[in-house]
């Protein structure tokens, strides 16, 4: 059965600009064009994917199947209601609901979701959109030059849209888009288990990520929202025609830094980007690693195909030959500072390839390296001692990074057997836990390379300018 947040399912960011599915009113926004019958489709990839389609305009006009609606009145009910009393088509989907632990609030809050009726068949319609209740950032802002301006300059999409709604939400009932802002308020930016993006967690609860790079890059986002809650203003005298309508102070007067990162994470949890890929290749949220998934939207998928860690390698500048190590690396698509994805279930394959750049950084004989530079291709003298070497570079590595976890793989699949977690901690535990399994394979892929060695005992050659790994 098919399901993303009722959140996500209302929001949707193109090639250019962050769009969220809401109407226009008459003189809030400009009326788009008329195009006719324009639909944003969502279509099934498979039995747990919601993707967009292309399928042909005929198909559209195909009735729906009739979506399995809420069994008692609830506000479930009424915000269905007013998304289809402004245009929104039956589709083969329903937004339903289920009570979820929200420890910071004492009780349980329900948590909505967008859920299939029946299995979907890949290429199978979801439901629609209409291009009419879809709000883009030049809409919003009245004007595309100021909306490139300011996206290519000093503030994102995300941070503009946010803005928008804040002021939206200032002006209470009387907002016309009410129902929706009071369904983001709900959602809270909360994923599957109802945690929010870590963006929101407490500084003990960001403990739980130790150990991850996500810690450090919470970190950062952090900064970077603070940077763009300070250049608010900036929107506001550039985009008067937007903001003539509100009656309240310049933005960082009207608004705490708090309250705006989290108008900015509710929005940041609702848009699905669409950029530079084919509209029949999307995966859920996007081909995005569990790291991502976590910050924007506070869930782990297990079975992420697209799940992957990092780890970057540097020729060292001190190095008398660095120059010549540097063309060497960019003729075959390397730079000086080379980052490697090590995608999951391809541990080996990544280890292969960052021994090919290691070699290259380890030579210290002038004679080697002319050989190297008059050759074509990567290739590199290959010795026992010298791979030794490379490979205990890397095991060391390997195994630092792992001991920066305060626990073992071990202890986290006994953490997450009893079941007693609470939400947040359950989250970055399952993260933490599947970062650790691909760097054991990849400490696996090391020793088995060593154990291939013609010696495996053989004394590794000294490497005075060995990369840097981190």
């Amino acid at each position: 059965m098919a399901s993303v947040s009722p959140a996500a399912a209302a929001a949707v960011s193109g090639p250019h600009h962050a769009r969220l599915l809401l109407r226009s009113s008459p003189g809030r926004l400009p009326r788009p064009r008329q195009r006719p019958r324009a639909r944003l489709r969502l279509a099934a990839c498979h039995a747990d994917t919601l993707l967009s389609s292309s399928s042909s305009p005929s198909e559209a006009r195909a009735p729906p199947v009739t979506a399995v609606g809420p069994s008692a009145e609830s506000a479930t009910d009424c915000f269905v209601d007013w998304l289809r009393e402004r245009g929104l088509p039956p589709g083969k989907v329903d937004i339903r609901e289920r009570p979820v632990p929200c420890l910071r609030e004492g009780k349980d809050r329900p948590l909505r979701y967008v859920a299939a009726g029946d299995d979907l068949q890949a290429g199978d319609v979801a439901f629609e959109v209409p291009m009419s209740l879809v709000v883009t950032l030049e809409r919003v802002l009245g004007d595309e030059s100021v909306a490139e301006l300011l996206t290519n300059n000093k503030l994102s999409e995300l941070a503009c849209l946010a803005l928008y709604l804040m002021y939206e939400k200032k002006q209470g009932k009387d907002s016309y888009w009410y129902p929706y802002i009071k369904e983001l308020d709900r959602h809270r930016g909360r994923g599957q288990l109802a945690v929010e993006s870590p963006l929101l967690w407490t500084e003990s609860e960001l403990d739980y990520l130790t150990g991850s790079p996500l810690k450090d890059e919470v970190v950062a986002r952090d900064e970077a929202i603070r940077r763009e809650y300070n250049e608010l203003d900036t929107l506001w005298f550039m985009a008067g025609s937007l903001f003539q309508q509100y009656p309240f102070d310049i933005p960082t007067e009207a608004f705490p830094f708090e309250i705006f990162k989290q108008a900015f994470v509710a929005v940041q949890s609702c848009v699905v980007h669409l950029q530079n890929l084919k509209l029949c290749r999307l995966y859920r949220c996007g081909p995005q690693t569990n790291s991502r998934l976590v910050l924007n939207y506070g869930f782990v998928d297990e079975d992420n195909p697209f799940d992957r860690i990092s780890i970057e390698a540097s020729l060292n500048t001190e190095d008398p030959q660095y120059q010549e190590k540097r063309m060497v690396a960019q003729r075959n698509g390397k730079h000086a500072i080379q980052n490697f994805n090590v995608f999951v279930g391809k541990e080996k394959e990544a280890v292969a390839e960052m021994l090919r750049y290691l070699r290259l950084g380890c030579i210290s004989d002038p004679d080697e390296m002319q050989s190297v530079l008059s050759s074509e291709g990567d290739t590199c003298p290959v010795s026992p001692c010298t791979e030794r070497a490379v490979l205990d570079q890397l095991v060391g590595y390997l195994e630092s990074r792992l001991a920066g976890y305060p626990t073992t793989l071990d202890e986290d699949e006994a953490m997450l057997a009893d079941g007693s977690l609470e939400p947040k901690k359950e989250v970055a535990t399952r993260l933490v836990r599947l970062e650790k399994k691909m760097l054991h394979a990849c400490l696996q892929a090391a020793t088995e390379f060593i154990n291939d060695l013609p010696d495996h005992t053989v004394s590794p050659c000294p490497a005075p300018y060995a990369p840097e790994l981190k």
